[in-house]
């Protein structure tokens, strides 16, 4: 029987490795690393399909080094002091350390991580981990202290696109078979920045056809509805049934929000998991419209680690209503990528001396500190002085959105500073 696609695709080459650019691009810091041909532990932390194994197996290859793969789905600390060993006798004087590929690394118990530590430490393997998670959640600390933690994005437009093209033309199978794109937009927004799902779905639609293989909105779309779990191989629909519990919530519809929480629940996720998605959400769609909701989300992550299962899912249940008919707000959010962007674009702005700490007598001589108004020494407990640099000292970030609480804190504020808010 053939391979899959995705796998037919793999890419064996850096050449031939398709987005990720920040990292593997001229210059850029793995690819420094791989010319060199030299390399210590790392993490690659990115969603499912955007080449975080391929990426270590083609540093393997290209550094000619042994390359030993365990999954954290399937192994236990037996296997992990196996391949130690292995890696152990398989390794003679002056020859460079083995690779060892964790796939899944955040499904690994604390037991199975400490496990790696004494060989990562000594170098007897390099450890190249793969998560979808946030390491510093699921790492212990002492691994993550031995590795670096790099980011990998979703495939973009222009990536996805490539590899469209790379694969009907190159692939044994498709390079044969006529094709006619027409639209690629459907195809784009199931594939969600995957390109394993991308790739399925080209496969799927070569399949159903006998002959010229006619890619549009129309077609894509029924050809998914008549097999969904086609795009996803291992029927993994773990991302987008989180992205729709998610949008339930922000959308303020509790119904849909606990159905998708219930798919969750029963499709076995980790709870602490879902957990963490609504802390995150408690912040960023609701924000100041209603302080309480993060700390319910709190509440409820922490409560989880007491309680535990199956009761915990009554805790995730109060959260998630809460959180959906909360009101919604992400003036927070906003305001926080509007201060990055500015920082970014205007760089490391003075900041002035009056707001500087002065320790020493020097940095009092200098005016460090000088003039600054205490605001607790004032009425109200505010005085109006200057907080920005000067470059941005009229610049607006925060803006308060329609809600009562925020219209509230703004009333407060304008009275405080009369026309700035």
């Amino acid at each position: 029987m053939s391979q899959p696609l995705a796998e037919r695709l793999r890419p064996k080459t850096l050449a031939d490795y398709i987005g990720q650019q920040h990292l593997v691009g001229e210059k850029a810091i793995l690819r420094r690393m791989i010319d060199s041909g030299s390399i210590s532990s790392f993490i690659l932390w990115g969603p499912p399909g955007v080449g975080k194994t391929t990426l270590a197996k083609i540093i393997a290859n290209q550094l000619d080094r042994p390359f030993y793969t365990l999954s954290a789905v399937t192994s236990g600390v037996k296997d992990v002091r196996e391949v130690i060993e292995k890696a152990k006798n398989t390794r003679f004087f002056g020859t460079a350390n083995p690779i060892l590929f964790i796939d899944e690394i955040h499904r690994f118990s604390k037991s199975q991580q400490d496990s790696l530590l004494g060989a990562v430490e000594n170098g007897t393997v390099t450890l190249i981990g793969a998560t979808t998670e946030n390491p510093s959640f699921e790492v212990i600390t002492p691994l993550l202290s031995r590795c670096q933690v790099y980011v990998l994005k979703s495939l973009e437009k222009e990536d996805l696109l490539q590899l469209l093209h790379h694969a009907i033309k190159t692939d044994i199978e498709l390079k044969n078979r006529a094709f006619s794109i027409e639209e690629t937009e459907s195809l784009l927004r199931f594939s969600g920045g995957d390109a394993r799902k991308l790739l399925n779905i080209i496969e799927l639609l070569a399949n159903a056809e006998q002959d010229k293989v006619v890619i549009n909105n129309e077609i894509v779309t029924e050809r998914l509805q008549q097999n969904p779990s086609a795009y996803d191989k291992n029927g993994e629909l773990h991302y987008d049934i989180i992205s729709a519990f998610i949008k339930s919530i922000r959308g303020s519809d509790p119904d849909g929000a606990i159905y998708w929480l219930a798919r969750l629940v029963a499709g076995g996720e980790d709870p602490k998991f879902i957990a963490r998605r609504l802390v995150i959400s408690a912040a960023e769609d609701i924000g100041l419209a209603n302080p309480n909701a993060l700390l319910i989300a709190n509440a409820c992550f922490d409560a989880l680690q007491k309680i535990g299962w199956p009761e915990g899912r009554i805790i995730l249940s109060e959260a998630t209503i809460y959180l959906a008919a909360s009101p919604k707000s992400n003036s927070v959010y906003l305001a926080i990528d509007d201060a990055l962007r500015i920082v970014e674009d205007s760089g490391n702005l003075a900041i002035p001396l009056h707001l500087r700490n002065s320790p020493t007598k020097l940095m009092k001589e200098l005016g460090y500190g000088k003039d600054y108004k205490y605001a607790h020494d004032f009425p109200n407990h505010f005085v109006e002085q200057q907080y920005l640099p000067d470059e941005l000292k009229n610049k607006s970030i925060w803006k308060a959105q329609t809600n009562a609480a925020e219209e509230k804190l703004s009333e407060w504020l304008r009275k405080l500073w009369k026309n700035r808010f």
